[in-house]
């Protein structure tokens, strides 16, 4: 059995296209020192994922609570941030299947595996899609990403920076947060981010990370501490 076969058999799913479920795993780094391997790096998969993992973590919360739209935002942050989806791919074992260059395999910093790994889980995610369609990459998310959502909630992970400052915002000056990229350098395959965070109009403070995601978490930690709302 191959290992896109073993991965088949995790998800429980026969690919019709192997070649996309195959694209899913590969990271754009192999495709600098293998310039004729004949399929795209992931990230057109990821971006695509994305959008179908929040359309399906958003339909599940609003069809199951009926809590407010700040609640449910800060949920479904919770079940889509990098750690949850890096350890949903480790769980799949994705790590040993991904195409990656030799430099990257070797200097990777746990952070950074982990974003990689969290990157393949949505190309999978668009992969299904891709590949059978929008209700098999429902089943697989309700399956496999869904049943850990009581664990938030009982612990309450989804109280991070971000939450906070959001539930913050809303209470003391009923106003919603709003996160904008100031700043974005770097190749791709590493970027480095500047994020800003606003109320209304005013830029409250900044932030930065490897992604998006992490540099907004930063802003929102310093905004906490800008408004002496830690």
């Amino acid at each position: 059995m191959n290992k896109l076969e073993k991965l088949e058999q995790r998800l429980n799913v026969s690919f019709r296209d192997k070649d996309v479920l195959k694209s899913a795993l590969v990271h754009r780094s192999y495709l600098n020192e293998h310039k004729s391997f004949p399929l795209d790096h992931n990230e057109r998969l990821e971006f695509l994922g994305d959008a179908v993992l929040e359309l399906i973590v958003t339909e599940y919360l609003y069809s199951n609570y009926p809590d407010p739209e700040g609640e449910l935002t800060n949920w479904r942050s919770s079940l889509v941030n990098f750690k949850m989806l890096s350890a949903r791919a480790e769980a799949l074992d994705l790590y040993p299947l991904m195409y990656m260059s030799r430099g990257e395999a070797r200097d990777q910093s746990p952070k950074a595996r982990m974003y990689i790994l969290a990157n393949a889980y949505e190309a999978v995610i668009g992969a299904l899609f891709v590949d059978q369609g929008l209700e098999a990459a429902k089943q697989f998310i309700l399956k496999d990403l869904i049943p850990h959502f009581g664990e938030i909630l009982e612990k309450k992970l989804y109280l991070d920076s971000k939450s906070k400052f959001q539930e913050r915002s809303q209470e003391q000056l009923n106003i919603t947060p709003r996160y904008k990229i100031l700043k974005e350098i770097g190749p791709d395959h590493s970027k480095h981010f500047t994020v800003g965070v606003y109320l209304d109009k005013e830029l409250i403070a900044e932030g930065t990370g490897m992604s998006k995601q992490e540099a907004e978490t930063d802003a929102a930690t310093n905004a906490l501490r800008e408004k002496q709302w830690d």
